[in-house]
């Protein structure tokens, strides 16, 4: 019975989607759990590289069940033209599983996500504007769409009703825009209905029973530990829980249906948006790390702002999501560098503090205490074993173990699919 869950451990953009790629091999299924379109995978395969946004990095690996999870929202075009670019590249999308009870993203979402983030003016958040929070808004105000009412006209229509009685007072009263008529988001969203509903499926009762039957299912997050609604730098979080404990309830299975946590890990920091980031650079190591590592959002197309290894958000994350092991991404990034500064700790007000502090405005202030490690300049994408790897390259991976509080188990050491050093077998 073994269940995993892959997370981000940073701030997202961490290089999930090759981690949960590379395992799709040996999976069964693989479970988006939380998020929306606001989550981008980038997956090279060959000489392919694939931009995945909603959908599950599985979808890529013949023979794995790709499910959207109930915790996911759903943009039904996002969602068809996700479907439709891959088709047309020859890729199987038909095993797709998408819960019933995943909420609907619909379009007065979107306008109110654009709209209130304009209004916040230098208080904004950052947000994609693709009306993922509003859309979590609703759900816990019970006002929300979830796809299995596109399925009943009548209860479509009240719900968009409902919904709309206070967000067009909104829209015409203070946001001084124009209200929306319920027909015809009513009519937009039924035009979806017939070409999701081969995909809708009670996918809590599939999983339960996958793994009752021994199937191997991967758990996939989006974003990022830093971006939990619960656990991250808010407000400037995202909107659901990417935190392993999302995964029970973003899916509907028991936490102890669950074997291993495994967290990626980026061999620096990056972050998109705004909110608190303690080793942030903005000098040419910071330029180098954003050119080598190709650090543009692959949702947003923003560019992530960079900085050095963080071990107190990595210790952080291995406490909050009980961390099993760590997948190190994008080493060969920094090849070429004679020094690499660690953060192992961070001064608040002339104090030295080991780890995340709990106060938003603690945080908002700590400076980053940082041990320097010998770099390598020697080309690293060849390497196959640990062993391969130039000793100082060896000593960085396992000074970050040590600091991070889990064994390193994988090592990207390129974009590709191949290009990965497996320490310990994940399944």
């Amino acid at each position: 019975m073994p269940a995993l869950v892959l997370l981000g451990a940073q701030w997202g953009d961490e290089g999930k989607g090759k981690a949960t790629d590379l395992l799709g091999g040996s999976v069964d299924y693989v479970v988006r759990y939380q998020g929306g379109n606001n989550a981008g995978h980038t997956v090279v395969v060959g000489d392919q590289k694939y931009a995945l946004h909603l959908l599950p990095s599985g979808i890529l690996s013949p023979g794995c069940t790709p499910v959207i999870g109930n915790g996911v929202v759903v943009d039904p075009s996002v969602l068809l033209s996700e479907l439709s670019g891959l088709n047309e590249r020859g890729v199987d999308t038909s095993k797709l599983l998408i819960s019933g009870n995943a909420h609907i993203i619909t379009p007065y979402n979107v306008t109110v996500d654009k709209v209130t983030e304009r209004f916040l003016g230098k208080r904004k958040i950052g947000t994609t504007g693709r009306g993922i929070g509003p859309t979590y808004a609703d759900k816990i105000n019970r006002v929300g769409i979830r796809v299995q009412d596109l399925y009943d006209e009548s209860i479509l229509q009240q719900k968009v009703e409902a919904a709309l009685d206070v967000k067009n007072q909104l829209l015409t009263k203070l946001y001084n825009r124009r209200a929306i008529a319920v027909d015809q988001v009513v009519e937009e969203l039924l035009g979806y209905a017939e070409q999701i509903k081969p995909f809708v499926a009670d996918t809590v009762l599939v999983l339960n029973q996958a793994l009752e039957d021994d199937k191997v299912v991967l758990f996939e997050g989006g974003q990022g530990t830093l971006l939990d609604i619960d656990h991250g730098t808010y407000p400037f979080v995202t909107s659901s829980n990417p935190t392993a404990g999302g995964a029970c309830t973003g899916a509907g299975v028991g936490p102890t249906k669950i074997n291993r946590v495994i967290g990626i890990l980026k061999a620096y920091t990056t972050r998109v948006g705004s909110g608190p980031f303690p080793t942030e650079l903005f000098d040419e190591d910071g330029e180098a790390l954003r050119r080598i590592g190709g650090e543009r959002g692959v949702t947003t197309g923003r560019d992530r702002r960079c900085g050095w290894f963080d071990a107190v958000i990595a210790r952080y994350a291995t406490r909050v999501n009980g961390l099993t092991d760590f997948f190190l991404t994008k080493l060969d990034v920094l090849t070429g560098w004679e020094q690499i500064p660690v953060c192992v700790a961070y001064e608040i007000d002339g104090r030295r503090v080991e780890e995340l502090p709990y106060s938003q405005t603690d945080f908002h202030h700590a400076k980053p205490v940082y041990e320097m490690l010998p770099g390598w300049s020697e080309d690293i994408s060849k390497a196959k074993s640990f062993s391969d790897l130039p000793k100082n390259a060896q000593a960085y991976v396992k000074a970050l173990e040590e600091m991070s509080g889990a064994p390193i188990s994988a090592i990207g050491v390129g974009p590709g699919r191949d290009e990965t050093i497996e320490i310990n077998s994940f399944i």
